[in-house]
């Protein structure tokens, strides 16, 4: 796998964002080792970022939990890694700009000018990891 760490803004310059349910403030950190949003719900070894908005986007719709979802603009405190979730094995390279580090991010700002996916996108997708999650498919976690 192609999954070396880069040093926090290299290689990337970012900005970087996690999208999320969770009502966040500025200067709290996101740390690994709660529930993931995803699948089994398993204890999550990493905390995941993007360099786009619509990565980010999905993040924010499809995460688990109550209120509105939320994208947050973020700044790594360690090295990241490429998600090999959505690198490599599902799409060559790393389109989604997409990143997991076993280090915290430092929340730096809501961001409150996005745009939500239409509903039969959105649906469309949450059918897609309802029949990933019939099929077993899990994400990957080590």
């Amino acid at each position: 796998m192609h999954n070396e760490p880069i040093p926090a803004g290299a290689g990337d310059p970012g900005p970087f964002y996690h999208g999320t349910k969770a009502d966040l403030a500025p200067g709290e950190l996101l740390e690994p080792g709660y529930s993931s949003n995803y699948g089994a719900r398993t204890k999550a070894n990493y905390v995941y970022l993007t360099a786009t908005l619509d990565a980010a986007t999905w993040g924010a719709e499809l995460g688990e939990g109550e209120g509105p979802g939320r994208i947050y603009r973020v700044e790594p405190t360690g090295p990241i890694d490429n998600d090999p979730n959505l690198t490599d094995q599902r799409f060559p390279g790393n389109p989604t700009r997409s990143y997991r580090t076993k280090e915290p991010l430092r929340i730096i700002e809501e961001v409150l000018d996005w745009e939500p996916h239409p509903p039969e996108v959105l649906q469309n997708m949450r059918n897609h990891l309802e029949e990933l999650k019939r099929q077993g498919v899990e994400a990957i976690n080590e």
